[in-house]
């Protein structure tokens, strides 16, 4: 049947050729175009495939050479060849090579008066230029003149005459020497003009699409140089810009405000940051590496280094590493050496502050004991749904509700802030970032500011779990810095503490972007309000900022802060960059910097102008985070989710070709935001989300090891190596005291499987030690879950893999400047010690049988809301790449997704659907890939959490908290549990004991542990990012354009074909059919 229908279309396209007569032709015509107008584009591609299209242009070369070109055949004609050469790619070269370009141009020329015949012509001549060698040829022989002719001077009659030929001429314009003979001929001048006429007649925006039309021609020629300097003399800025001030928000005005942002943003001049060096302001030289390495934006892979040389040099470190691990894990593996170890290794605080610390432990081992009120089981979600978020409220709006903008505030504490509100009356900048030595008699702080300070910590109510502002300036102390912080910042040394509601994420604002675009458009060509003014900069060694002025005062020298300058714009508008990472160009996502000197109830916006990311979740719901230090002192010490008018969108900033070694400069982005601080003369804290400092984490470990009761819980806190920059990287061990000192017993406790949990390689993501915090405080807690886990795994745990990092604001690199979590195939003990001794750890524990049970590397993520996990499976990697080996001999154990399924059902925020086991291959020399591909761990994973929040299941709309990820953490305890109840190595001994303490939550219990039973999570696949209510277009080269839709082509040929000429339309009152043009 196939073939007989190919050779009746080859009759008919034949006999079409060859023909003479018209009616033969026009019914072969008719024939063609009824065949094509219904069905699928598989029957155009099969009439391509025959030879269809050279039929067609041969046919129409033939007619309009005769003397007399005959329209009756030749509008059908060019109606079909239009339709068929937008779907096929070669039919500009075949026009040229049968000459059809000259005969149409020709055939256009005679035409020009005559609308009807002229529209035909141009439909063929879109088609031609769609190609860009065959629109250069085009416009060699006069096609953008002849257009011109068509589309000038402004008239209301043949609209959709000229508006085709404006879409023609956008098309032509594609082609570069087309742009330039644009260029050189004056069209900008014109084309602008034009368009005001349009704009200014057309207030009725019946005209939108023509307009459209000549705006894009505009952005044709706009990139090239040339163009943009054209475009500029010519003030397009100016009169572009002037136009879209009032109709930002007008509907109806969609196509062309889309068209004229794009534009602008093209032609805004490109300028380099206004830094002196985009190398991070602070410098590490402590290794040898790195003396000779001049600072740069280079790739990861740059840094990998595996030469012999270098491998030489570690070998005896290798051998002395593997022996000290031997012996730390014989002594975790000896119940004598537990018992008289007796937490001996536990540094003591600071003799001046020991007493408070003396009088709290036994304070804090109720806390620890008590920290988790009701068992974990009672707060799984069950159906997608949660108990305990009857609790929460949803804060939509406004953080500060109850907070008046005199800054007196609500009190809702009562008596326990009576001792703290004279404070409020003191010197709050030196109470908001006091120095590591104020509450010390060596300060070198007058004398009146440290009682000041000194007083406040005394009369600081204890209302924030496993917190103490004492021990927390001790351990400041002792961490070391690039450059040697002196201050501390004023949330890190006073406390967080959960607020009691879930904030919603932030509703996105339409046409945000271009309101924001169209002020950075504002500030170029309007400059008389900018000024353009340094108030704070990390490269500047001396005083910026006049404390007399009325300008906002910025401050980030401590730990973990990052920002490295602040421009003050307008009166209430800065432009901020932040530092890259430390010897590096590069990385620029973290912020945390202070800031003071505001007035209550005023919107200050902040401009980050110097991001990296193409995307970021600050487009759908991610707000930034803020604490204000009135607040903190008037009882409400907690980080909370700021800012509106939040936008994140490419800028006009570029990184100068020589800094890349040539190769064309990087864009960046900017983050903006608008904040509306709670007081007047306040200062607040800024930061891309809830900082955690290594100095808390130090001071947590130790609360956490003096709270717990040592003749029940084994927690070892030791160093498993030094850092670069000299600081300890701490190794946690966790497990159950034996019961007894019987034979089995001890046996038991020997012959315990390991857990092994690391966090914080990238330093940025500081969610992943929100997240480690809720495991290690469920971990220690008296939660029955938390016993069985004790008794039944030792967990090693390293908190923070990259603890330099961390300390000097870096969002994802060591003190080299390398990604640590790419570095795990070959580290070195003196360039990349916490990976190289975590590995050896690891290795070791494989070496003798004993590896993990799971590896989990906690992570945070920018891109994707929810937490979730990427694992590792060899076949479905071959899957997705559909490679030619067979699966079906690989061997593989699939319970590398029991994990990920327990907690797609357990825990409120996890969702199975953004989970991933594929191996990548630039993943290679991450944690997970490396510990699952050569210590034969299968269940070895990262697990991402979300810097926004969830869009599924309980927490569907809200943002994350630092309670959310907290109680995540110890969800992933408790799936840890069931993973091990589910097994079939699960020992009569553990289920017995599950039963014996899990007594009360039987039923919740058994509802996860109905083993085989693998039912999927019932929520769907999501997208990641929501649709946005106005497209975020990056890329001024977009497929926004539309300007060759196929549809949209075939309408107006459709309509064409049941209408007669256009002078109905002269006159312009036919507005109901024009409304599209």
């Amino acid at each position: 049947m196939a073939e007989e229908e190919g050779s009746g279309l080859q009759v008919l396209l034949s006999t079409l050729q060859g023909s003479s007569d018209k009616a033969a032709i026009l019914t072969i015509l008719q024939l063609l175009g009824d065949l094509l107008s219904v069905g699928t584009d598989r029957r155009i591609h099969y009439m391509i495939s025959k030879g269809g299209s050279e039929a067609l242009l041969q046919t129409l070369v033939d007619t309009a050479r005769t003397t007399s070109p005959d329209y009756d055949i030749l509008l059908p004609l060019f109606r079909l060849l239009a339709k068929v050469g937008l779907r096929d790619k070669k039919f500009g070269q075949k026009a040229l090579e049968l000459e059809a370009l000259d005969v149409t141009l020709i055939l256009a020329r005679k035409n020009l008066s005559h609308s009807h015949k002229l529209l035909h012509c141009l439909w063929a001549l879109r088609v031609f230029a769609s190609s860009v060698t065959t629109g250069a040829m085009l416009g060699i022989n006069g096609a953008m003149e002849l257009l011109f002719k068509v589309i000038t001077p402004y008239t209301r009659k043949r609209t959709r005459t000229i508006r085709t030929a404006t879409e023609v001429l956008a098309v032509l314009l594609k082609s570069r020497s087309n742009s330039r003979r644009a260029v050189n001929r004056g069209y900008v001048i014109s084309l602008l003009r034009l368009h005001q006429d349009w704009h200014s007649h057309d207030t009725a925006n019946t005209y939108v699409l023509i307009r459209r039309g000549l705006l894009l021609c505009l952005k044709r020629i706009t990139t090239l140089s040339s163009g943009r300097e054209a475009f500029l003399a010519a003030q397009g800025m100016e009169s572009l810009f002037s136009i879209i001030q009032n109709c930002l928000d007008n509907e109806s005005m969609e196509p062309v405000i889309s068209a004229v942002l794009q534009i602008l943003r093209q032609c805004y001049p490109k300028s380099p940051l206004p830094l002196v060096t985009t190398c991070s302001a602070y410098a590490f030289l402590g290794t040898e590496s790195i003396h000779s390495e001049p600072c740069c934006a280079a790739a990861e892979e740059d840094f990998e280094d595996d030469g012999d040389e270098e491998m030489d040099k570690d070998s005896d470190l290798e051998d002395v590493k593997e022996q000290e691990l031997q012996s730390k894990l014989r002594n975790d593996l000896n119940f004598e050496d537990v018992q008289s170890a007796n937490h001996h290794h536990i540094p003591t605080a600071a003799p001046l502050q020991q007493h408070r610390l003396n009088e709290d432990q036994s304070s804090r081992r109720k806390e620890g004991e008590h920290t988790v009120q009701t068992s974990l089981l009672s707060m799984v979600k069950m159906g997608r749904s949660t108990a305990h978020l009857s609790s929460k409220k949803r804060l939509d709006v406004n953080t500060y509700q109850n907070v008046s903008p005199s800054g007196t505030g609500v009190d809702t504490l009562g008596s326990d802030i009576s001792g703290i509100q004279d404070f409020l009356e003191e010197d709050i900048e030196v109470i908001s970032c006091p120095g590591m030595n104020a509450s010390f008699s060596s300060s070198v702080r007058p004398r009146e500011t440290v009682g000041v300070i000194d007083k406040l910590l005394h009369a600081r109510p204890k209302h924030i779990p496993f917190h103490d502002p004492y021990l927390y300036m001790a351990k400041a102390r002792r961490t070391r810095s690039v450059v040697d912080f002196k201050m501390v910042a004023f949330p890190d040394l006073w406390g967080h503490h959960p607020p009691p509601f879930s904030q919603s994420m932030l509703e996105r604002k339409r046409g945000i972007q271009r309101i924001k675009i169209s002020e950075d458009v504002r500030r170029l060509i309007q400059p008389r309000d900018v000024i353009n003014r340094v108030v704070f900069s990390l490269d500047e060694p001396w005083p910026l900022q006049d404390p007399a002025s009325n300008c906002l005062r910025f401050f980030s020298k401590f730990e973990s802060g990052n920002l490295r300058k602040a421009i003050q714009v307008r009166e209430f508008e800065y432009d901020l960059l932040i530092n890259a990472d430390v010897n590096s160009a590069q990385h620029q996502q973290w912020f945390y910097f202070k800031v003071s000197g505001m007035r209550a109830a005023i919107p200050y916006r902040f401009n980050i102008i110097n991001c990296e990311k193409p995307n970021s979740q600050f487009n759908y719901g991610m707000q930034l985070t803020l604490y204000s230090v009135k607040e903190a002192l008037l009882g409400r010490s907690t980080w909370t989710r700021t800012g509106h008018d939040i936008c994140y969108y490419k800028n006009h900033y570029r990184q100068s070709a020589a800094a890349t070694g040539g190769a064309s400069g990087k864009c960046y982005y900017t983050l903006t935001f608008t904040v509306t601080f709670p007081h007047s003369e306040d200062v607040c804290y800024l930061a891309y989300h809830y900082p955690y400092t290594y100095t808390a984490l130090m001071t947590h470990l130790e609360i956490l090891e003096k709270s717990i009761n040592p003749k029940k819980i084994y927690f070892r806190q030791e160093t498993l190596c030094q850092t670069l920059g000299g600081n300890p990287c701490p190794l946690v061990t966790i497990t159950a005291m034996p019961e007894s000192n019987s034979t089995d017993d001890l046996e038991q406790f020997r012959h315990r499987p390991y857990q092994v949990i690391t966090a914080r390689a990238h330093p940025g993501e500081s969610n992943a030690s929100w997240v480690m915090k809720g495991t290690l405080e469920f971990l220690i807690s008296n939660d029955p879950v938390a016993r069985l886990l004790r008794e039944s795994f030792i967990f090693k745990i390293i908190p923070m893999l990259n603890p330099d990092g961390v300390i000097n604001g870096n969002h994802r690199c060591s003190l080299r400047g390398e990604d640590l979590n790419r570095q795990w195939l070959a580290p070195k003990a003196h360039l990349q010690p916490t990976i190289y001794h975590a590995k050896g750890l690891l290795q070791y524990l494989s070496s003798i049988g004993r590896g993990p049970v799971v590896f989990c590397d906690f992570h945070g993520h920018s891109q994707k809301k929810n937490v979730f996990i990427y694992g590792c499976s060899i076949k479905e990697t071959l899957w997705q790449a559909n490679c030619a080996v067979g699966t079906s001999a690989v061997l593989e154990d699939i319970s590398y997704r029991t994990l990920p399924k327990i907690l797609d059902k357990l825990a409120p925020a996890f969702t199975m659907s953004s989970c991933s086991f594929l191996v990548e291959k630039s993943r290679a020399s991450t944690a997970r890939v490396v510990v699952w591909r050569e210590m034969g761990v299968s269940r070895s994973y990262t697990m991402e959490s979300s810097y926004c929040g969830c869009n599924q299941g309980p927490y569907k709309g809200l943002q994350f908290g630092t309670s959310e990820l907290e109680e995540m953490g110890a969800m992933f305890c408790l799936g840890l549990l069931i993973l091990e109840l589910k097994s079939g190595n699960c020992s009569h001994r553990l289920l017995a004991r599950a039963a014996a303490l899990l007594n009360a939550e039987e039923d919740a219990l058994n509802h996860h542990l109905q083993r085989g039973r693998c039912n999927r999570s019932n929520t769907s696949d999501l997208d990641d990012e929501p649709a946005c209510m106005e497209e975020i277009d990056y890329n001024s080269e977009g497929n926004s354009d539309q300007d060759g839709s196929i549809a949209e082509l075939d309408r107006q040929i459709q309509e064409c074909a049941f209408s007669q000429d256009e002078g109905e339309e002269e006159d312009g009152t036919g507005q109901g059919r024009n409304t599209i043009l």
